[in-house]
């Protein structure tokens, strides 16, 4: 792909690792920030952020204009407002925002500060995972960098608006990729989602009007703010803008991640990509955008990787990072090792989810270990309907437990009969 539509990783170089702000801002760098902050109104950057219809990339693919709307609107030196980039990227199977971290942390920064400008927040937090030390190594001295360079503290280039940004570790919590969770972590408190209305965007951290966006979200805005809306529009190939990040992992030639027009089929991204199957591996089914979304089998390979196509075939999009299910790897053992993970890190706040979760983990581990019976699928079944029913819990992380068993029972019943009368897992026993 053309440099020029490949914004998000032109930079990004492995082996010559991130760059400095000078070699930054000689590839580009900082001219969204002059514009803006010398030329544009908060309102202005909204409505071009709206209009080149950016969805967050952090699963939900909320409008990111609609929601930075959503803020009052009084300036920063008068009522204190929070920009969080969420970096805490605890979804089994994706790695994109690890890759813009630790590749170019100066995109984060200054897409960070468009940010803050637009909703007119005077301070800035990366609540990023903790067990990214390299991403954290950097990124700390990038904003050290950009600080003393002038680009973050007060009165950047002489606007009259200031702005910083504090690195916050996380504790490991899958709970704290929900947006509340994640406010309720930051004030030092139990990551528990929190009941809405209020929302973050009028009352969020310390009760203040906040806005939570993903890493991936706020590294496009340095490039729409220079290139324009329509450019960035016209980078998708539907109904949405930009380029995405797709990840794959399994047992594909090459596993990784790529900057692709949002909308190429899913098929391009694993044969063309990921190179296909590795010899001797069939293709049977994946998850499209991490560990909480349904299955899709062989015959969705062709839909295209947007928000609307995706959910149209009986899934999300998700991180849209895709984890591959070969032929030789048993599908009920893979729902058992994603159940397992959703138990452990249900924050336990809702009774459904916090009992439910480990119920269904350990039917499927005695399935899976032979000690099954056929009354099992009609209760995991059921735990599907009823835990994955937005509503009837308190957040949506037992919904998103749910997207793999609920569509998996159906994919694989078969597997899982055979899991019952053959009492235990039929590849191992073949093996």
């Amino acid at each position: 792909m053309n440099p020029s539509v490949r914004p998000l990783t032109a930079m990004i170089d492995p082996e010559a690792g991130p760059p400095d702000c000078a070699t930054y801002e000689q590839h580009g760098g900082w001219q969204a920030t002059r514009r803006t902050l010398n030329g544009l109104a908060p309102a202005e950057v909204i409505d071009i952020v709206t209009r080149s219809r950016l969805r967050g990339r952090g699963g939900a693919g909320f409008g990111t204009g609609q929601k930075w709307s959503f803020v009052p609107k009084e300036p920063a030196s008068e009522r204190r407002k929070y920009l969080i980039a969420n970096a805490d990227e605890m979804e089994p199977g994706t790695f994109k925002d690890r890759w813009l971290l630790e590749g170019n942390p100066l995109q984060l920064i200054e897409g960070m500060l468009l940010a803050a400008y637009a909703i007119q927040a005077g301070h800035g937090v990366v609540f990023l995972r903790g067990e990214y030390h390299l991403a954290c190594q950097r990124l700390e001295r990038a904003i050290s960098e950009a600080r003393s360079r002038g680009w973050l503290g007060e009165n950047i280039l002489g606007s009259g608006f200031s702005f910083d940004i504090h690195v916050h570790s996380g504790a490991g919590r899958y709970i704290c990729g929900e947006e509340t969770a994640l406010l309720t972590a930051l004030e030092g408190r139990r990551a528990t989602p929190r009941s809405k209305p209020p929302f973050p965007q009028t009352g969020g951290l310390w009760g203040a009007p906040s806005v939570v966006n993903n890493v991936e979200t706020l590294c496009n805005l340095p490039h729409i703010l220079v290139n324009g809306p329509e450019w960035f529009a016209g980078l998708g190939t539907g109904g949405d803008g930009g380029t995405k990040l797709y990840g794959v992992s399994g047992r594909v030639r090459r596993p990784g991640a790529w900057e692709l027009p949002i909308g190429t089929p899913l098929r391009e991204i694993i044969e063309d990509h990921a190179g296909g199957m590795r010899p001797g591996y069939e293709l049977r089914a994946l998850l499209p955008g991490g560990a909480s979304t349904a299955f899709l089998d062989v015959t969705s390979l062709d839909i295209a990787m947007d928000y609307g196509s995706v959910e149209k075939a009986g899934s999300r999009l998700g991180t849209g990072t895709a984890i591959i299910l070969d032929d030789r790897t048993c599908p009920v053992g893979m729902i058992l090792n994603l159940e397992h993970f959703f138990a452990q890190e249900s924050c336990g706040w809702c009774t459904p989810c916090r009992e439910g979760l480990p119920w269904v983990e350990r039917l499927l581990a005695a399935i899976e270990e032979g000690t099954g019976e056929h009354d099992d699928l009609d209760q995991l079944a059921r735990h599907g309907r009823m835990l994955g029913m937005p509503g009837r819990t308190f957040c949506a992380h037992a919904p998103g437990a749910m997207a793999p068993l609920a569509s998996g029972l159906k994919l694989f019943a078969e597997d899982f009969a055979a899991h019952i009368t053959r009492r235990g897992c039929p590849l191992r026993h073949a093996a």
